[in-house]
């Protein structure tokens, strides 16, 4: 398949004047403007048929990717006895969550005589992704023709929740340096269940002096404990419209998910169970409990289930069915977002029923847009009718998560790029407290 090139309708843009003139100045030479554009014409043909023969096409996709992550899929293109006078162009029909548009160009280089294009995108949702067509365009000798091959792919890229933060070294450097970590064994010193005496020494906390035992000995010994394990933990995640929403690109449902399975890992080093629950209207994703890092693959597997919904959710079903389903204390982080006090009435009810048997942790990202309307300067009357209503609305997202706090839910608002390390810290926290048993 071939066409003319830019070239070609450049040089027939300037022909269109000129057989004016020859038709004004000699009109019995009118004959010459279209053996021109006849003699074109047949260039164009000479040089489709010149332009070098593709020996092959051939598109290496990834397999996997995870969301927000850069994505690499290169194209190689090898040519019969010579290779094109300028740069072959390659385009890639693919999922619109793989890239905008669902499509990417992309010129190819030649390097150690091959032709090829690393082409990057960046994935915005979780799911399958097909690459469905690559298509190649190259120019003739003379660049007034362009030839151009399609060939169909059956690639499909499975994109699973973003886990870059566990991969960082310096989470990798917490769980070496942490109290508890992936080694199983007895940890003293933290926690509220008592396993020991030990003999004190400088440095240790003087308010765990066992005063009855030192006088006993007449020497100091203090109390220690052993940490809370084996716990249960659930990350419940609102699946609904305003959750699906983007903030700074990714929807605030990945970005929940990116930061629970960062704390997900800790737990599990720290010899916990932990599940991932998924809701919108109706309960959509349950995992089984798993407790072990070495499982830890069976979370991301969940959590790439969780689908993507313009429902709004059902706090009073989905939080109601988490419960009784189970059946001792656990500590229950609940993802959601809301817009006004209205939608969440029964986000709170629901929820403070939840509190009066577990322990629950509500995460939610900072509104920086909201943010922004009220720093933004006032230079008239529709700025200033915006400031006054993101300023309402900041006042009546405070008194929602007042109302959780007074519940006894820990409250978690950060804005997106620090929410794993808050949940992290609210996680540590309640572990440390030993309210779970």
């Amino acid at each position: 398949m071939f066409y003319p090139s830019a070239r070609t309708a450049v040089l027939l843009a300037l022909a269109a004047p000129l057989a004016l003139v020859i038709a004004a100045a000699a009109p019995r030479a009118w004959i010459a403007a279209p053996a021109l554009g006849a003699a074109l014409l047949v260039t164009v043909v000479l040089d489709a048929l010149l332009a070098p023969a593709l020996a092959g096409l051939k598109v290496i996709v990834p397999e996997d990717g995870e969301v927000g992550e850069p994505l690499a899929l290169t194209v190689l293109a090898d040519f019969r006895i010579e290779a094109p006078r300028a740069a072959p162009v390659a385009a890639l029909a693919l999922d619109p969550r793989l890239a905008p548009g669902g499509r990417l160009v992309a010129p190819l280089a030649l390097d150690s005589g091959a032709w090829s294009a690393r082409i990057e995108t960046t994935p915005t949702r979780r799911g399958l992704g097909p690459v469905s067509a690559v298509w190649l365009r190259w120019e003739g000798p003379l660049g007034l023709a362009t030839r151009q091959v399609r060939q169909d792919l059956e690639a499909v890229i499975r994109i699973r929740p973003n886990i870059a933060p566990v991969r960082s070294p310096a989470l990798q450097l917490f769980l070496r340096d942490a109290q508890f970590g992936m080694v199983a064994r007895r940890i003293r010193g933290e926690g509220t269940d008592f396993e020991a005496l030990a003999e004190y020494e400088p440095g240790m906390d003087r308010r765990r002096i066992d005063w009855k035992s030192s006088a006993r000995h007449a020497r100091l010994f203090a109390k220690e404990y052993e940490t809370e394990r084996n716990n249960q933990i659930v990350f419940a995640f609102d699946c609904g419209q305003t959750m699906c929403e983007p903030i700074a690109g990714l929807p605030r449902i990945d970005r929940a998910v990116t930061a629970a399975l960062t704390t997900a890992w800790i737990a599990l080093g720290a010899h916990d169970r932990v599940a991932v629950y998924g809701f919108a209207q109706r309960p959509q994703v349950l995992s089984p409990f798993v407790t072990a890092p070495r499982e830890f693959a069976r979370l991301q597997e969940a959590a790439a289930a969780l689908d993507y919904s313009a429902e709004q959710p059902n706090f009073t079903l989905a939080l109601s069915t988490l419960a009784a389903r189970l059946r001792r204390r656990s500590l229950i982080v609940v993802f959601s977002e809301f817009t006004d006090p209205t939608s969440a009435e029964l986000m709170i009810e629901s929820m403070r029923r939840l509190v009066e048997r577990h322990r629950v942790i509500f995460v939610v990202m900072a509104d920086a847009e909201l943010a922004d309307f009220v720093r933004a300067p006032v230079r008239s009357a529709q700025d200033a009718a915006m400031a006054v209503t993101a300023t309402t609305l900041q006042h009546q997202r405070t008194l929602v998560l007042q109302r959780l706090r007074r519940a006894g839910i820990l409250v978690v608002e950060a804005p997106h790029q620090h929410i794993g390390n808050r949940l992290l810290d609210a996680y540590l926290s309640v572990k440390r407290a030993g309210s779970l048993g």
